[in-house]
């Protein structure tokens, strides 16, 4: 069984040839339950997303905010495993069509098995994986698998990533190159840093694979202003904390949906 990598380029080329850029957006897989977090992720898709990414709550994610570590916290305690995330990837990704990758540390994979998780991956229809702490020049294992599988390997650039670092990232990842705006965790932000043009330019300068920009992303009008320079405009914390803030699940669901389709204006409305 192969994956949905080439559905997830397709997806980004089709918005870039209508003159924008994709809308991606972040749950947690298990949150606030399995059932839950499914229907999120659909919403999210019905409401204006292009690709969903779905987390693998982890209980030490050091490169997530307060927002993302309350629902991780939800979905573990509600005892979310590995085969719940798949189920959400293949779930959402049969009832939408859409490219649905999963967001992970590394340790977890590294104890699940890499050629387990990567075959499990395809078969539930998944177009790849996030892996924001696998450095590059100990992924090959990762990525020989993930090829095999038809997934895509997303790795993480930083404002603070060197030119000649930017290069040997982006020669091993494919899909697209996911651009962090700033230094630090996830998180809303009144703001997008001033450093993630000129990251995204540099990261051009070494690929033709689509730079998205995430960390940071939280309002249509933020979206329009990356959209100006980015292939994708990735929003997590905003959707997390619609949910979080909703009276129930149902309302968490459709608050979701509604912030999807007023991002979705928003990088066709670029600044």
């Amino acid at each position: 069984m192969s994956g949905n990598v080439r559905l997830l380029s397709d997806t980004l080329a089709a918005a870039k040839a209508e003159g924008r850029a994709a809308l991606i957006a972040y749950l947690p897989a298990g949150f606030p339950t399995v059932d839950g977090g499914i229907e999120a992720v659909k919403a999210a898709i019905e409401g204006g997303a292009d690709v969903v990414e779905v987390g693998l709550p982890h209980s030490d994610p050091v490169l997530d905010g307060p927002v993302i570590q309350t629902a991780d916290d939800i979905a573990l305690r509600g005892g979310v495993r590995i085969v719940d995330v798949m189920r959400t990837v293949r779930e959402a990704h049969a009832a939408t069509g859409a490219p649905i990758l999963v967001m992970t540390y590394w340790n977890p994979i590294d104890r699940y098995g890499v050629e387990r998780f990567t075959a499990e991956l395809a078969e539930a229809g998944g177009a790849g994986c996030i892996l924001p702490d696998l450095p590059v020049q100990e992924s090959a294992l990762w990525r020989e698998h993930a090829e095999k599988h038809g997934l895509a390997t997303v790795f993480v650039v930083a404002p603070s990533s060197k030119d000649e670092r930017l290069a040997e990232i982006t020669a091993a990842g494919s899909g697209f190159v996911y651009a962090a705006s700033l230094m630090g965790v996830t998180g809303t932000r009144a703001s997008v840093s001033s450093q993630a043009e000129d990251l995204v330019r540099r990261t051009r300068a070494t690929t033709d694979t689509p730079v998205c920009v995430g960390l940071g992303v939280s309002s249509p009008a933020q979206a329009a202003e990356v959209a100006r320079f980015a292939d994708g405009v990735i929003v997590g914390s905003a959707f997390v904390q619609r949910m979080l803030d909703a009276p129930d699940d149902a309302a968490g669901v459709e608050a979701v949906r509604a912030l999807a389709g007023e991002l979705a204006k928003g990088v066709r409305r670029q600044v």
